[in-house]
């Protein structure tokens, strides 16, 4: 008999065998999310037979695993994709450390480096928990350098102990320590840019209000001075710092207390959120406050690649869809770059100090070549109020124009998917509004309509048909004259009667009986003669045996039979 002490140690486990537990794993790293759901709802039967014992790396794999798949859903914004890999990422290093926590109370780097976890993985938990949330890349990348981790340290090592061969490949190639310190330096050079960047930005926009000063109280709101003397040093460090980190520029441009103003800096400039003369959804135009306040910043950054850069931006604002306050803004600084770089000129007759003022007020002046195919597929992608006015500047400017009949079925279409009105319609569209496509084949039918030649045609060549048509049916009334049969004038659908019934007739097939007739003998009928050659051809009289009668062919009883037989329609 063994003893006791010989037999291994065993415990109850939630999964039925390895194989299960095997699949699930497998399902976990699959790329598929249907894959990958299905295992959670695996992880989510063991949670409920393990209670509050369930393993902590297995609880932190589905939570990381459950971003991923919500994810690729795209069903979230940036923001809250950010917020959700957060949270996993906190629950993750806090539940981890925890057993490593003695009375006193330990760094979480120093833990994390006993447990060969990077760094970086620390600092981007420090940032979700006490700065500003970081980016929704290093979330993503801090998600699968963890699940990487578990999968190295927990769930390879429940089948055997140690790591598979694959696993092995990929640790080779791409978890090295050298990596993971480039990936650690990288993440720190971005952060402190974008530190650095909103610095300068928040010091311009200082600048920018002090020299203003009391203008909104005695001048006119729009009369901004020119930049002074001592901002020429920070738009120098914004330019020199927009030749590396150019995209992140743009990017902290693009947040809220920036190009985008909020309602205490809109009050500070002197605009009311509630003036209807400039907040228009479908027509969005730039308060000229706002315009000002950011144009010494914007000419100094102006270039081709900066402009093709901010209009993706902000293309790619429009498409998350956040708020309407938002939305505006960014729809207004895209007609406002557009129509700077539109080809139109509509100021033939303006005097050079004309001129000069209006220039003053756009951002750039000499005409870009932009993207235009990148830029009506990402206007098209983004619908909104605004989204119809936009895509009408666009079509209106691009080098290689489409057809006009593809350009208004474009506007069309867009106009009856974000329900607002087209961007010039005429006074027919103004009195029946486009919103269902019922109504695109009415308007089908109505231009073909007026495309047949008789409404295209002089009225006095419409007055010699009509003339000559009524001349024929004359004819054709006194060719009728005393007979049974009369010509009608009336506007009658002959498609709605049945062969062999006019207007008034009734259903009794008597009706069509004649009350005067005469009858003609077989012999006096007359026959045409034929003639081949020069002699005519002889026709024989018809044989005794052919029956003649005289009167009708009919008798009335047999007329009686007929009646009771016949099916009306």
């Amino acid at each position: 008999m063994k003893r006791r002490g010989s037999e291994k140690a065993r415990h109850v486990v939630a999964w039925i065998n390895k194989a299960e537990w095997d699949q699930v794993r497998e399902y976990l790293y699959s790329k598929d999310s249907a894959l990958q759901r299905s295992a959670l709802h695996r992880i989510s039967a063991w949670k409920a037979r393990y209670a509050n014992s369930t393993p902590v790396a297995m609880d932190c794999t589905a939570d990381l695993v459950r971003c991923q798949v919500l994810d690729r859903s795209e069903k979230l914004d940036s923001h809250a994709l950010v917020l959700l890999y957060g949270a996993a990422l906190v629950r993750f290093t806090n539940l981890i450390t925890e057993r490593q926590q003695g009375k006193i109370a330990r760094p979480l780097r120093r833990l994390a480096g006993n447990l060969n976890i990077p760094e970086w993985i620390i600092n981007l938990r420090h940032d979700v928990t006490h700065r500003k949330l970081p980016a929704l890349k290093w979330c993503r990348k801090g998600c699968e350098l963890i699940l990487e981790w578990l999968h190295r340290e927990y769930w390879s090592r429940q089948l055997g102990g140690a790591p598979g061969a694959d696993w092995e490949d990929q640790s080779d190639q791409g978890l090295d320590l050298k990596q993971q310190e480039d990936e650690l330096i990288a993440w720190q050079k971005e952060k402190e840019a974008y530190k650095n960047v909103r610095d300068l930005l928040i010091s311009f926009e200082k600048e920018r209000y002090d020299a203003f000063g009391g203008v909104h109280e005695e001048k006119e709101k729009n009369s901004w001075p020119d930049p002074l003397a001592d901002m020429s040093w920070i738009l120098g460090e914004i330019k020199h710092f927009s030749e590396e980190f150019e995209e992140l520029l743009v990017d902290v441009l693009l947040e809220d207390g920036f190009l985008i103003p909020t309602s205490e800096q809109l009050s500070s400039l002197g605009c009311d959120a509630s003036d209807n003369d400039w907040f228009c959804p479908t027509e969005p135009k730039l308060p000229p406050a706002v315009l000002h306040f950011w144009l010494p910043l914007l000419k100094t950054l102006i270039s081709s690649s900066f402009i093709h850069l901010f209009l993706e931006k902000l293309f790619a604002e429009l498409k998350l869809l956040s708020s309407e306050h938002r939305n505006y803004y960014i729809s207004g600084w895209i007609s406002e770059v557009m129509l700077c770089n539109s080809k139109k000129s509509d100021y033939h007759f303006e005097t050079k100090s004309q001129r000069k003022a209006r220039m003053k007020e756009k951002i750039f002046v000499n005409r870009i070549q932009l993207r235009w195919q990148q830029l009506l597929s990402a206007c098209l992608d983004a619908p909104c109020a605004s989204t119809p006015r936009l895509l009408h500047l666009i079509l209106e400017d691009m080098e290689h124009p489409l057809p006009l009949e593809t350009q208004q079925r474009l506007l069309r279409l867009c106009s009856i998917y974000t329900r607002t009105e087209h961007p010039e319609p005429d006074v027919e569209q103004e009195r029946r509004p486009v919103y269902t496509l019922e109504s695109l084949h009415d308007e089908l039918r109505r231009s073909r309509r007026h495309s047949q030649p008789s409404q295209s045609e002089p009225q006095s060549k419409q007055t010699e048909e009509k003339n000559k048509w009524s001349k024929a049916e004359v004819e054709k009334g006194e060719l009728l004259q005393g007979s049974s049969w009369q010509v009608c004038f009336d506007d009658v659908l002959w498609k709605n009667y049945p062969l062999g019934k006019v207007p008034g007739q009734s259903d009794a097939p008597s009706c069509l009986m004649v009350d005067n007739y005469s009858t003609m003998s077989v012999f006096d009928q007359p026959v045409e003669m034929e003639s081949s050659g020069s002699a005519p051809q002889s026709f024989s009289r018809p044989s005794a045996s052919t029956r003649t009668a005289d009167g009708p062919l009919w008798s009335h009883s047999e007329l009686a039979k007929l009646k009771t037989g016949l099916q009306l329609f």
